[in-house]
């Protein structure tokens, strides 16, 4: 993660009208705000990246775990650290539209990823849940995913809340490796 903080001096080259605070830079998530990755269209080829994922290997892919019918891959663009998510192969919009035995594999994927969490990282609590259509503020409105958010307490401090930021204190890769390790067997 490229992270770094200005200067007064900076501050002085454009980047914002000087005011005694400094700056926190994250420009790699501008390939998220900027759209990159999305799909251009509704249909499994149109550059849906949940699609593409379960071709790559672990590593690459992020992929945590991998059911029959689902897969568990860290959030690319991660609101904390641990963020994953839980993603049917099948590429499908809306809750509605799973099958009984992709239902069942999302439920007890996201149990799984509970338990993982909570024995990487001593997560005190979780935000779990899907977006259901970009109205609803999903990202990847095509292909739905649910959510594993690990929460502490005290993880929100000044960070999120004035600077807008999470910091993360672990490489995506290293998280993938820990949880891919403490992931419950069937």
């Amino acid at each position: 993660m490229l992270i770094s903080m200005t200067s007064e001096p900076e501050l002085q080259q454009g980047v914002g009208e000087p005011d005694g605070f400094q700056r926190l830079w994250t420009p790699h998530r501008m390939a998220y705000i900027q759209g990159e990755n999305k799909p251009t269209g509704p249909a499994p080829g149109d550059g849906c990246p949940f699609c593409s994922i379960p071709e790559l290997s672990d590593e690459d892919g992020l992929i945590i775990a991998r059911g029959g019918s689902v897969f568990a891959v860290l959030n690319l663009y991660p609101y904390n650290g641990g963020h994953l998510m839980v993603v049917p192969y099948r590429h499908v919009a809306d809750y509605t539209d799973l099958d009984p035995a992709e239902t069942a594999e999302l439920a007890d994927y996201t149990k799984r990823a509970m338990t993982a969490l909570r024995a990487a990282a001593g997560a005190h609590g979780f935000n779990i849940g899907m977006n259901q259509g970009a109205a609803a503020g999903a990202g990847i409105a095509a292909h739905l995913h649910q959510h594993v958010v690990p929460r502490w307490g005290g993880d929100t401090n000044f960070m999120p809340v004035v600077g807008h930021t999470k910091v993360l204190p672990q490489l995506l890769a290293d998280t993938r490796k820990m949880l891919a390790e403490l992931w419950p067997q069937d």
